[in-house]
C-alpha cells in the first residue's frame, strides 16, 4: 500500500507529529502506517477533502495552513501522507 518513497519520506520527518521514533526501518514505518490507518493523496486538494470528510473545522484556514498541519507529510512528488496522530 505505501512505496518505499512514502515509507522514507515519513521515516525522516516522523518527528514532526511524535516526540520520539516511532520507527526505525521502513518495514517498521509500513506497519506503524498501516495501523494508523494513514492516507496518500495525490494533491492538495485531496488533503482539503480529507480534513473536511474526517469533520475537521476548516474555517479560516487556507492551503498552507492545510499543508503545515503536523498530520500531513509533504511526499515531495506532489503527493502527501496524512498520518493521524
Amino acid at each position: 500500500m505505501f512505496d518505499e518513497k512514502v515509507l522514507q519520506c515519513f521515516l525522516d520527518k516522523q518527528l514532526q507529529l511524535y516526540p520520539e521514533p516511532v520507527a526505525e526501518t521502513l518495514e517498521e514505518a509500513e506497519s506503524f502506517l498501516e495501523e494508523c490507518m494513514a492516507v496518500v493523496v495525490d494533491s492538495v486538494k485531496e488533503v482539503w477533502d480529507f480534513f473536511e470528510e474526517e469533520g475537521i473545522d476548516l474555517d479560516g484556514a487556507d492551503e498552507e495552513s492545510i499543508l503545515d498541519a503536523e498530520e500531513v507529510f509533504e511526499i515531495g512528488d506532489g503527493r502527501y501522507l496524512i498520518v493521524e496522530g
